[in-house]
């Protein structure tokens, strides 16, 4: 893959496995309301949180991708409904946030940004909430592009343009990673973007859509396509 210069990268998923974060995030916070703030364990449990934060998603589809907003409303709506000063929902947050941002990194993850950042532009594409900056790998990245600031989310190929347009470089000079099949790898070609595809779960690719130009299964594996450039 030559004539590359820049490289957009997905977060969760692509980085590291966010399925198990979510969940000891959610866990450490329900402990943590349990014990601070009794009445609303004995109002609710996990499951009606679930039906709520469907509720409050339905109420609020513009929002639907701005999961810090969400959060926020429903753990603002709990804390009233609990009779709890909802301010005190911002709390909350801030366990959650902190416990989301403990993310462990795909074995040579942080190796190989910070080898392609000595030679490439690195910015990150991201619908989630992940803060680099908690995470400690924001110095590796140019800049960082999100569903939330721009207004779109990935696959929508409006995301990508404001990316290309921050890399200064043309659109046939940046190459985009990430895991999921539409979201990434579809709505990256849609911009014109090269493609690669992060298939760490060793999946079956969907026939229905176009095929990535390249498949790695580790995220080290991106350092081997680009190593032309780099030496």
């Amino acid at each position: 893959m030559l004539n590359i210069k820049a490289i957009t990268i997905d977060l969760d998923d692509t980085l590291w496995d966010i399925e198990p974060v979510i969940q000891a995030a959610e866990a450490e916070l329900w402990d943590w309301l349990s014990l601070n703030y009794p009445r609303i364990a004995k109002i609710y449990n996990q499951q009606e949180i679930v039906n709520l934060r469907a509720d409050v998603a339905n109420k609020h589809p513009e929002k639907a991708f701005d999961y810090r907003f969400m959060r926020r409303l429903i753990l603002r709506e709990i804390f009233k409904r609990a009779d709890y000063p909802e301010e005190y929902a911002e709390d909350a947050f801030t366990v959650f946030d902190i416990a989301r941002n403990n993310v462990k990194l795909y074995d040579g993850a942080q190796e190989t940004l910070e080898l392609l950042s000595a030679d490439y532009k690195l910015i990150a594409i991201t619908n989630g909430n992940a803060d680099l900056n908690k995470i400690g790998l924001r110095h590796l990245f140019d800049d960082v592009v999100t569903a939330v600031d721009v207004g779109f989310a990935k696959p929508d190929k409006r995301i990508f343009q404001e990316a290309i347009k921050r890399s200064k470089v043309d659109v046939h000079e940046i190459v985009h990673v990430g895991d999921n099949p539409e979201a990434d790898i579809v709505g990256a070609a849609s911009a014109g973007l090269v493609t690669v595809w992060m298939n760490s779960q060793q999946i079956e690719w969907p026939e229905k859509y176009q095929k990535p130009d390249k498949t790695i299964m580790s995220i080290s594996e991106l350092c081997g396509l680009l190593i032309p450039r780099i030496n």
